[in-house]
């Protein structure tokens, strides 16, 4: 069932962004202190027992300095730099196993996928700690109200941060061509993607599928679903601190972050999402700064596309790249 706007005015939908003064300065100082921090990327061979492909065990620093887990991919035998895409998980998922990843290199690009911190213990496996330096708070059970009493603490700062560590990681290696770096992901990914996106603006192009984290003040009063239910039922038992709450989020609004992401995207999304729900996609990607595409899913929900959708950015990636006969 449709339940948002009519998509005649989802195209219009242009909410006020609520966003604190001091955005930008939060941003540079969270990088410029994580970037304090040697990058310390490694890139160890690891066998997947498959002729064609090349895989590797990587770590890199992150937020405070703290190691990342990823997998970075290739076609094997490459010789001349390829173009990569720096891949996001999902919420609850981590970076799994590296067959999970094959993909993009069987396309013929490389791919670097990052673990999320602290969570990859729901669908699929991850590797990597959340390491809280700051302190938090009382949360409900997941990773929306972890720290959200204030900007400094919130789960999120180290997890964009991560993100953004993770392009410079991708770009440090030999085979990787750095213009050529495209960032994609889908819900908890996508926004991650989106979020990246505003804060390292020179990446080719970003592929954020039904995007989570966008629009959390709509989200939250339009759906019942988890994981905004999370934040919904911390402001039922903290009925005090709700403004302090939505203050913090304002921060990490995909809608902020697309206002300054100018790279060529691709975004999708589901209509009948009672997730991630339209308006607040729409919100996201009609703030985006970049060009912009987006391929509407009239009956699906936070599904979206699936690989209805992995055709639609593999034809986008070869029109980019002028590499056509990728997907002939």
């Amino acid at each position: 069932m449709q339940f948002d706007m009519p998509l005649e005015q989802l195209r219009e939908y242009l909410p006020e962004r609520t966003e604190p003064a001091d955005f930008d300065q939060f941003w540079q100082n969270t990088l410029a202190d994580a970037r304090q921090y040697p990058l310390n990327a490694t890139f160890e061979p690891y066998d997947m027992g498959l002729p064609l492909i090349e895989a590797y065990d990587v770590t890199f620093n992150g937020y405070g300095g703290q190691p990342i887990k990823g997998w970075f991919l290739l076609p094997r035998n490459t010789t001349q730099p390829l173009p990569c895409i720096v891949e996001y998980i999902g919420y609850g998922g981590g970076r799994g196993l590296a067959i999970d990843w094959l993909l993009w290199p069987t396309a013929g690009y490389a791919v670097f996928a990052m673990d999320n911190r602290g969570q990859g213990s729901n669908w699929r496996t991850g590797d990597t700690p959340d390491i809280e330096i700051e302190g938090g708070n009382p949360q409900i059970p997941g990773f929306m109200t972890r720290g959200v009493l204030s900007p400094q603490t919130y789960f999120y700062r180290r997890l964009f941060t991560d993100a953004v560590r993770a392009i410079e990681a991708a770009r440090s290696h030999p085979l990787v061509d750095a213009s050529k770096v495209a960032l994609a992901g889908g819900s908890q990914g996508g926004g991650i993607a989106i979020a990246a996106a505003g804060l390292q603006p020179d990446v080719a192009a970003v592929l954020p599928d039904v995007p989570f984290l966008c629009h959390y003040r709509r989200a939250t009063t339009m759906v019942d679903s988890y994981p905004y239910a999370e934040i919904a039922q911390y402001c039922a038992r903290h009925r005090t601190k709700i403004e302090q709450v939505f203050n913090t989020l304002d921060y990490f609004d995909g809608v902020q972050f697309a206002a300054r992401a100018t790279s060529p995207t691709l975004f999708s999304v589901g209509l009948m999402d009672d997730v991630c729900p339209p308006s607040t996609v729409f919100a996201a990607y009609n703030h985006y700064a970049g060009p912009k595409e987006i391929v509407v899913w009239q009956f699906n929900r936070h599904e979206g596309g699936e690989n209805f959708q992995t055709l639609e950015k593999l034809k986008f990636l070869a029109k980019l790249w002028g590499n056509e006969e990728r997907t002939a």
